[in-house]
């Protein structure tokens, strides 16, 4: 894959306002659907306890591998992602499969576009 088809493909995750457990459980879910920077075992940690901390991985949407599925949160999630439209759209369906999510901004350029999400558990309490 050449670098354009790459970046087209490729949508930048950023985690914030959450702890440690419910970025890595974001990032567990997008993992099961696409292709991740991050290695399967790495787990987000705090780089300085006590102050905000934003989580970052990549993410290749150019193909799927497993539908996402509901995941229960501690607490709600910032995310923000950065990407072409079709691959930043990609991740959003991918997302709203697995969490209750509220779009918060867009900002939209020639080639990429920037969305905040909000993201809530996916699985409910009458659920379990």
């Amino acid at each position: 894959m050449n670098s354009a088809q790459e970046s087209a493909t490729s949508v930048v995750v950023a985690l914030s306002g959450c702890s440690r457990e419910d970025a890595d459980a974001v990032f567990r879910a997008l993992s099961r659907s696409f292709e991740s920077d991050r290695a399967s075992d790495d787990t987000p940690q705090y780089v300085s306890e006590g102050h905000a901390t934003v989580w970052t991985a990549t993410f290749d949407v150019s193909s799927t591998r497993n539908p996402a599925e509901p995941v229960r949160l501690a607490a709600p999630v910032t995310a923000e992602l950065q990407g072409g439209y079709w691959a930043v759209d990609q991740m959003q369906l991918a997302l709203a499969a697995a969490f209750d999510m509220v779009e918060e901004g867009m900002a939209a350029g020639d080639q990429e576009k920037d969305v905040q999400l909000l993201l809530n558990s996916g699985v409910h309490q009458e659920e379990i």
